[in-house]
């Protein structure tokens, strides 16, 4: 999508340093119609990427807030923001359940949200629709089924090795459990949403190995951790884990898929 004239060279750019939710933010712009004016629900609204550059854009004519359950990452956004773009909010609320009083917008968009769905992603995009006004565009981004599928592959060997039988059982259904496009398609699908997008592209992600590996702050917050989880035996994770950073050469390159969906809301009859 080009970009509209209308839109303003950002004071508030996407933070060029962030290497995880800024890239995911720029395939969620590519599918955004944006234009000053628009009333824009940013859910899981963290740190405020892409909050601010959408509140930029649409100017004081228009309106953007923000949610998040954590009220740690609500308050940093609020400390960022200062008295600046006064027509942005943001607020602590779960968006698995929003409450009644949070009125309708005319684009809803979540970046790196759907992992938090869980369980019931569909009921969660459900409920989010039913905030958006008719005529209005969904745009959510999310890491699809096939990220760092070489880590879980090299993961799941090792287990094999120490014949782990139930781990690996573990591991192999939280790798499944996660949402994959032609899923999140289905979600739209079945809500009756129009001019349907649904893009994949990959994301590569740089680690050294050892430690540099089992400490990357993507690698192990959003990922390793759930590897971790599949063992009862503490000391037994930490030796499996140790030996697979150790071959960091076998997961080369570590990639991610960058899932963007994008829907139009039916408008009244």
């Amino acid at each position: 999508m080009n970009k509209p004239s209308s839109l303003v060279s950002p004071r508030w750019p996407l933070p060029k340093q962030d290497d995880w939710s800024t890239p995911f933010a720029e395939v969620l712009l590519e599918q955004l119609d944006l234009c000053p004016g628009l009333t824009i629900l940013d859910v899981a609204s963290g740190y405020g990427i892409p909050a601010f550059y959408l509140a930029e854009q649409v100017g004081p004519t228009g309106a953007v807030v923000g949610i998040d359950v954590s009220r740690s990452q609500v308050a940093s956004a609020r400390a960022v923001q200062r008295n600046e773009l006064p027509w942005l909010r943001f607020e602590c609320h779960d968006m698995r359940d929003l409450p009644l009083s949070l009125p309708t917008f005319q684009r809803i968009t979540g970046n790196l949200s759907v992992m938090f769905f869980r369980p019931h992603r569909f009921e969660v995009v459900r409920g989010l629709i039913e905030h958006l006004e008719p005529g209005g565009q969904l745009v959510l981004t999310f890491p699809s089924l096939g990220t760092f599928d070489s880590m879980w592959q090299r993961i799941d060997r090792e287990m094999d090795r120490h014949g782990l039988s139930t781990e690996r059982q573990r591991l192999a259904d939280h790798v499944a459990e996660r949402p994959s496009a032609k899923d999140a398609r289905g979600w739209l699908e079945r809500l009756e949403m129009e001019r349907i997008v649904v893009v994949e592209r990959p994301l590569e992600i740089s680690s050294g190995p050892g430690s540099r590996f089992l400490q990357h702050p993507l690698l192990r917050g959003g990922f390793l951790d759930d590897a971790y989880e599949c063992f009862d035996d503490g000391r037994l994770a930490d030796e499996v884990m140790t030996r697979v950073s150790l071959d960091l050469e076998s997961m080369t390159p570590l990639l991610a898929q960058r899932c963007v969906l994008s829907g139009w809301k039916r408008g009244q009859e």
